[in-house]
């Protein structure tokens, strides 16, 4: 989840955060003078639980902030959202993950609130706000940070094996090589969250066929999942898992639990490929690791491959959305424009979160790592696609079958064609 997209929810002391959303009281369809806001559980909730602090300070209306495990979150979402329990706003990552709430007529389009406060578009990236608009309406307001995925390694373990961060394809075979023969598992997967498996997939599609391929059959044109450039892009992923760059128990390991992380920061594995989340949680659970020998690159380049080599992949940002029941719209949009304060964006940075908002560059010195937020920001920056996550791109229907074809052939249970088939077979409304 990621996504994310995208964490490490056990763990994480949120005793003082309310989940009574979860308990059975009402929420959204409530008449109480407290809305709800119910988000993604990981080591970002510092940040939230800080900014309902800040809007409680001075709104009669108040915000009680409902914490969800990062593994169970969509699950408890789609339970909810059409009951008295639902929460008045919630968090997502736009696109697909909230199409069909759209469709069921469940959200508040935000173009009234953003009528009378334009700033709740004006002061957020517009490649990053539009990510949100679904038939001309908006429907989310950005929160959290933009969140490419990073290639991450332990520089220590690099450096015991004489290896750098791989540049190309071949680098990063001869890197699995190399610490294989070192016994260091050589990436860390946490195949037992599905979508930690899914990352591979996306970069090395973009990086050999290029964007257009995934968009043709986020479309519906179910040709493009048979597509040569398709299989090539297959035949990579099957040579690196039979290479043993996973391991062999990789579906026994979560990310959600701390485990992949822990493997890169006990210098156990020596890459991970993660979310740029990867750094709040590396720095709430391994604070000395993050400062000393964290690493990050960019996904290596595949010669003779379409895509771009700056193309980059994740979700562009975590957005907020709000049910049409609520009984506190306005409170709710006064909730909203704290998303682009100097407040906001200084937390988030302080974490390792980079906010997509237009007063961001000018906090980035502030970060918990300038050099790090001013990486990912010029690599967004300057990414010819940003493309989203294929489980948030698709409706919410398609996640489960989207993640079981992937870890299955990981697993060597599908071939490529039952791969073809299992993606061709998926809902696009």
């Amino acid at each position: 989840m990621k996504r994310r997209a995208l964490t490490l929810a056990i763990g994480l002391s949120l005793a003082s955060v309310s989940l009574t959303a979860c308990g059975g009281s009402s929420s959204a369809g409530g008449s109480s003078n407290v809305i709800h806001v119910m988000v993604y559980g990981d080591a970002s909730n510092k940040v939230e639980k800080q900014i309902v602090d800040t809007f409680n300070k001075t709104s009669k209306v108040k915000v009680v902030l409902d914490t969800i495990p990062g593994a169970d979150y969509q699950a408890k979402l789609n339970t909810i959202i059409k009951t008295p329990q639902a929460p008045d706003i919630f968090f997502n990552w736009g696109g697909g993950s909230i199409q069909p709430y759209v469709k069921s007529g469940l959200l508040l389009p935000l173009d009234d609130m953003i009528a009378k406060d334009p700033g709740l578009k004006s002061n957020f990236l517009p490649s990053v706000f539009n990510t949100a608009v679904i038939d001309g309406k908006s429907y989310g307001i950005p929160m959290r940070g933009t969140q490419p995925v990073l290639l991450f390694n332990n520089k220590k373990v690099l450096a015991d094996a004489g290896l750098s961060a791989p540049k190309t394809w071949d680098d990063l075979l001869h890197a699995v090589k190399v610490l294989k023969g070192k016994g260091v598992t050589p990436i860390a997967l946490g195949g037992g969250d599905q979508w930690p498996t899914l990352m591979w997939y996306e970069y090395v599609f973009d990086r050999v066929a290029g964007p257009g391929l995934f968009q043709k059959a986020l479309s519906g044109d179910k040709s493009a999942w048979a597509n040569p450039d398709a299989k090539k892009a297959l035949d990579m992923l099957k040579q690196l898992v039979d290479a043993g760059a996973f391991g062999s128990n990789f579906d026994s390991v979560k990310f959600t639990d701390g485990g992949s992380p822990a493997l890169l920061a006990k210098g156990k594995a020596a890459f991970e490929l993660m979310g740029s989340w990867e750094y709040s949680t590396e720095q709430d659970a391994n604070p000395d690791f993050t400062k000393s020998d964290l690493g990050y690159s960019s996904f290596p380049t595949i010669p003779g491959g379409k895509g771009d080599a700056a193309d980059v992949v994740g979700n562009t940002n975590n957005f907020y959305s709000v049910l049409k029941k609520t009984k506190h719209p306005e409170a709710a949009a006064q909730f909203l424009k704290l998303m682009y304060s100097d407040e906001f964006v200084k937390a988030q940075l302080s974490i390792g979160n980079l906010p997509t908002t237009t007063n961001t560059e000018k906090f980035l010195d502030t970060s918990a790592n300038p050099g790090y937020s001013k990486y990912q920001f010029d690599l967004v920056k300057a990414a010819p696609s940003f493309q989203l996550s294929w489980d948030q791109a698709y409706p919410p229907a398609a996640t489960e079958p989207i993640h079981k074809a992937v870890q299955q052939f990981f697993d060597g249970k599908l071939d490529a064609d039952g791969f073809i088939k299992a993606m061709q077979a998926l809902p696009t409304s």
